[in-house]
């Protein structure tokens, strides 16, 4: 069974968001039942600091020994940092995929909205 952080808010795509100590920015990464899904991570290809990225459209992707998935964007905004330390060490999201292995932050101009809670995520996943 995968981990589903209550903290935290999910697509359906398997990504997930939580909110930073600034307002209007948020962390996003891939979810425990992506990274187990996929198998071994060796590569991520991010979004850069400064590019504009929309909900729902394709902002990235993830090369595992199995395939390549893409990602896609959560929210609607700017990239604001980027987890720098998955270019050495994508296998990070395999490891900790709401840690170490977070992948963007995304300023945005208002609250998220349309996200699943974890428990309509964890429907999704069951």
């Amino acid at each position: 069974m995968s981990l589903i952080p209550a903290e935290l808010q999910y697509t359906k795509e398997h990504e997930w968001v939580a909110p930073t100590e600034t307002s209007l920015r948020f962390r996003m990464g891939i979810t425990d039942f992506a990274q187990a899904a996929l198998g071994d991570i060796v590569y991520v290809q991010m979004p850069k600091v400064g590019d504009k990225i929309t909900a729902d459209a394709v902002c990235g992707e993830v090369e595992s020994t199995k395939s390549v998935s893409e990602i896609f964007a959560p929210l609607t905004g700017v990239v604001v940092a980027v987890n720098e330390s998955l270019v050495a060490a994508p296998e990070l999201i395999n490891s900790d995929p709401y840690g170490t292995g977070w992948l963007v932050d995304i300023e945005v101009a208002s609250q998220p909205e349309g996200l699943l809670s974890s428990a309509e995520y964890g429907a999704i996943t069951a």
